[in-house]
């Protein structure tokens, strides 16, 4: 099965939305059985984004999942690019 890396870029001022939805998120992310990574991006301490790792066997189901992650569906995100990848070293 293919690799997708999700880009996930938060609204402007939405640590609040974040914080509230974040324990669905983890829970999620735990579960769901196809997270290999995830963490969330840094701005000076603040969390502005996430970047998340996923094994799913095409761009649909990678689509499909990004949709249902709990910050997804809270509307935190402004920007999700997924990209299919490849792991070389790690």
């Amino acid at each position: 099965m293919p690799l997708f890396a999700l880009i996930c870029t938060d609204k402007a001022e939405c640590e609040p939305l974040r914080k509230a939805n974040r324990e669905a998120h983890l829970a999620y992310l735990n579960t769901s059985g196809v997270t290999l990574m995830a963490g969330p991006f840094l701005e000076g301490g603040a969390m502005t984004g996430s970047l998340v790792v996923i094994d799913v066997a095409d761009r649909a189901a990678a689509e499909a999942w990004a949709k249902d992650d709990p910050y997804a569906e809270a509307g935190l995100f402004a920007k999700v690019r997924i990209e299919e990848w490849k792991k070389v070293i790690g």
